[in-house]
């Protein structure tokens, strides 16, 4: 069976030999139903996806803008939680032995289910990677040893003002990969500025030897190109969601979950395909 972690770094391979970032999208899981999950992540996968990073809804989220709190909100409604998504990344593994699956959420569902008991339960659904918004790098210590003993990568957020003293820390525990908040604020707001990106980009690798990934604010296939010239990974989820929202809207019940796959695989095949092309132009990596 090929270990958690390897499959990550093997898609980051992959797009290096290919002179290209890779592609991360992000939806929440049970949005815009239950049902509609497993063939979304298929879909993506199709689309282009590199890896997948799958929302565990949260009632009360600190770092997601409107677009994704929305998402959250139908998911729970629908009554999705913790042990919901870990079901949907095994069925999906049924399917597909190799995208790597990153759980993005919150430290209450986990603390609730208990540490051990989620990294087992994790491992055992096929989770590549947990990244928990409001684990510190720096008291995270025997969680991230439970998930690294596991083939779990431990991912963490970097942001514009994070300090150096914290960027040391996160080089100490961080696995898989570092997700870079481009903007100040929650997700999907803003305009991201390339340049000052790429400058904190090369600041982080002086401590930071695994891949970069850019993600809030990328909103278009231009925005996409420009931090792929820069970045390792370009994550997005909230013009993503945004996609999937317009294409459902008025539609039954029985017919949302169709409309969305099909609008979120074909709206992201359009930035894979920017994605292709932005490191041919000769612009540094």
């Amino acid at each position: 069976m090929t270990h958690p972690n390897d499959r990550i770094a093997k898609r980051f391979a992959l797009a290096q030999e290919a002179g290209r970032a890779a592609l991360i999208p992000y939806i929440a899981a049970g949005d815009p139903s239950p049902a509609a999950t497993v063939p979304l992540m298929h879909a993506l996968v199709e689309a282009g996806a590199d890896i997948l990073e799958l929302g565990v809804p949260f009632s009360d989220p600190m770092a997601d803008g409107p677009v994704i709190q929305r998402a959250a909100e139908r998911a729970i409604a629908q009554g999705v939680g913790l042990r919901n998504v870990l079901a949907m990344v095994a069925e999906f593994r049924r399917q597909d032995a190799d995208t790597p699956v990153v759980l993005m959420g919150y430290a209450n569902p986990i603390e609730r289910m208990g540490q051990a008991a989620f990294a087992d339960a994790a491992q055992a659904a096929g989770v590549d990677g947990v990244l928990s918004v409001d684990y510190p790098p720096e008291e995270i210590d025997e969680f991230a040893a439970l998930l690294d003993a596991r083939g779990i990568a431990p991912i963490f957020l970097l942001a514009p003002t994070s300090t150096e003293a914290r960027i040391q820390a996160m080089a100490k525990v961080a696995r898989g990969y570092v997700y870079y908040v481009s903007l100040k604020g929650v997700t999907g707001t803003g305009t991201v500025d390339t340049d000052d990106v790429a400058r904190r980009l090369q600041d982080i690798r002086r401590h930071i030897s695994i891949p970069l990934g850019v993600g809030f604010g990328i909103r278009d296939a231009d925005t996409a190109s420009r931090i792929a010239r820069v970045a390792d990974a370009v994550v997005i989820g909230s013009k993503l969601i945004e996609t999937m929202e317009t294409a459902v809207k008025g539609a039954g019940a029985d017919q949302q979950a169709d409309l969305a796959v099909r609008a979120a695989g074909d709206w992201l095949a359009g930035i894979r395909q920017a994605l292709d092309g932005a490191r041919k132009t000769g612009a540094p990596a």
